[in-house]
């Protein structure tokens, strides 16, 4: 999923790590990631933990979104700074997901984030793959 992702491709992120319900991912605050704060925007801090959010509830295999996200910012991250996310998997239950994200510089917190994820079951694509899908023909 990753590789064709880019929109985290395009601020810089690079995908470490991934395994089963896990995943590290890694960017750089650049000026362009400065808000009039002189520090980074929480949106960009979001979007680095949504990443590794998506990474590892699509680590499992089936098309995975996300329902439903909230981050609490600790620590305020500067241009320069070196960021990573760890997302590790809580639960799965049914085609629903929690998984937690911690975002860092170091050792020290920078924000956390819980995401809600639900696996998607009609995409046509996958099902076309499996074979559920014929395709049609134009009239």
């Amino acid at each position: 999923m990753f590789a064709t992702d880019r929109a985290s491709q395009g601020m810089g992120m690079e995908l470490l790590e991934t395994g089963d319900g896990s995943a590290l991912v890694r960017m750089t605050v650049t000026a362009a990631m400065v808000n009039g704060h002189g520090t980074a925007h929480g949106g960009y801090i979001f979007a680095l933990a949504d990443t590794a959010f998506a990474c590892a509830c699509n680590s499992h295999g089936p098309v995975t979104v996300a329902a439903g996200a909230d981050i609490a910012f600790t620590a305020p991250a500067k241009e320069g700074d070196v960021l990573t996310a760890s997302a590790r998997e809580r639960t799965r239950f049914g085609r629903s997901g929690i998984y937690d994200v911690t975002v860092l510089r170091g050792a020290e917190v920078i924000a956390e984030f819980r995401g809600r994820s639900r696996v998607i079951e009609n995409v046509p694509e996958r099902r076309r793959e499996r074979g559920d899908v014929r395709e049609e023909s134009p009239s």
